[in-house]
């Protein structure tokens, strides 16, 4: 494995863009997901999963840069994203919303989300690397 550097080549330019990337498509994923039910019963699963990848691309991106705001840039853009789905959509069109606990699952979307990989990025400055 090569060494942090901290001027960004392009391929960690490349590499934290594609990560940036992912991070918007797990926004999407587990958004369109979290309305997921076991026979009648809601299993919003899709926060939970959302919390671990978001994680791992939070750790995979430490690897590439050596400034923990960089190495936040997954995150951001998945949060950005579950904003941005937020808002209604043509015609008033929502994402977000139900009954029972789906009233809450934007918010639990949010805190299962970004817990995780805010604990990696806490454990990255913690150890003196960023």
């Amino acid at each position: 494995m090569t060494s942090l550097t901290t001027t960004a080549g392009p391929r960690s330019v490349a590499v934290l863009t594609l990560l940036a990337i992912d991070g918007v498509l797990c926004a999407i994923a587990s958004a369109f997901f979290l309305p997921l039910r076991l026979g009648s019963v809601p299993f919003p699963i899709s926060a939970l999963l959302a919390g671990l990848v978001n994680a791992a691309l939070v750790w995979a991106a430490t690897h590439w840069t050596t400034s923990p705001r960089v190495a936040a840039l997954p995150l951001w853009t998945w949060l950005l994203t579950v904003g941005l789905m937020t808002l209604g959509g043509p015609g008033d069109d929502l994402i977000f919303g139900g009954a029972g606990v789906l009233e809450f699952a934007a918010l639990l979307l949010i805190v299962l989300g970004t817990l995780p990989p805010a604990a990696v990025l806490r454990a990255y400055v913690k150890r003196g690397l960023g």
